[in-house]
């Protein structure tokens, strides 16, 4: 080969390799390119799932308020149904006062002896005047029984043992110093005077604060004085004119005490 033609050849190379080197390179503005879209692609999604939290949250916190608030409705509804409730209630028991305090009276007149003036008893209440009821609807039908055999069907001797049994199946009921006082009386007005002091006893002892007690206390002397056991009798009646001096069993006992001969 001649050198001429080598020399021709090497320009010519040269020269296709500068041309070569010359032309632009586009690689690098396609790779910035594709990595810019994708950084905006990703911010896209997290803002879309922001968005979609944040509306999630925000539809859980509106069903909460509106289940909050349906509460607070159901809340008013039954306060007020409480109300009318209590109030009805209370309507129930001033009826049920009314109705037990007739009874005790027409017992009071029942079992009163003809030649005899008797106070008044309301009955069930306590020193203060308080009406006491029992909630046990058996106990208040086995007492309602006992009283009406005095005052409706007028069996007395039958209404003892009925009264016997109330007080033995009760004996913690708000209606046993009633109980005693009325099955005393039965048993006094029967003669039975030994077991009617121990009725009256159990009313006078073990009910201090029962509105019966006075009158247990003036029937208690009244069996003293018919047994005869006149300082017994003349005792009771100073306790009792000492103890209740306004009251109208103390009005009864104190002609009697003055009566006994000292």
């Amino acid at each position: 080969m001649k050198p001429n033609s080598i020399l021709f050849g090497m320009s010519f190379a040269v020269a296709a390799n500068l041309a070569v080197a010359a032309e632009p390179a586009p690689v690098i503005e396609v790779t910035a390119g594709t990595l810019s879209n994708g950084a905006q692609s990703s911010l896209s999604e997290q803002l879309v799932s922001l968005e979609r939290k944040l509306d999630a949250r925000n539809r859980a916190q509106v069903n909460v308020q509106r289940q909050l608030d349906e509460l607070q409705n159901e809340v008013n509804e039954l306060r007020g149904i409480t109300e009318l409730h209590t109030y009805q209630l209370s309507q129930v028991l001033d009826r049920q006062r009314e109705l037990y305090q007739e009874l005790d009276r027409r017992v009071s007149e029942a079992l009163k002896p003809a030649n005899q003036t008797s106070a008044t008893i309301i009955a069930p209440t306590d020193s203060a005047g308080k009406v006491n009821y029992s909630n046990n609807l058996t106990e208040n039908e086995a007492y309602d029984r006992a009283v009406n055999m005095v005052l409706k069907d007028k069996r007395y001797d039958q209404a003892i043992p009925e009264f016997e049994a109330f007080n033995k199946r009760y004996p913690n009921s708000s209606y046993s110093a009633n109980a005693h006082y009325w099955l005393g009386q039965l048993l006094f007005n029967k003669g039975e005077l030994t077991k009617a002091r121990q009725e009256f006893d159990v009313v006078v002892s073990d009910y201090p604060d029962s509105s019966k007690r006075s009158d247990a206390m003036l029937k208690l002397a009244m069996v003293e004085q018919k047994e005869n056991n006149q300082n017994k009798a003349i005792a009771v009646y100073k306790k009792l004119i000492a103890e209740y001096p306004n009251s109208s069993a103390a009005k009864l006992a104190q002609p009697r005490l003055n009566s006994i001969k000292p």
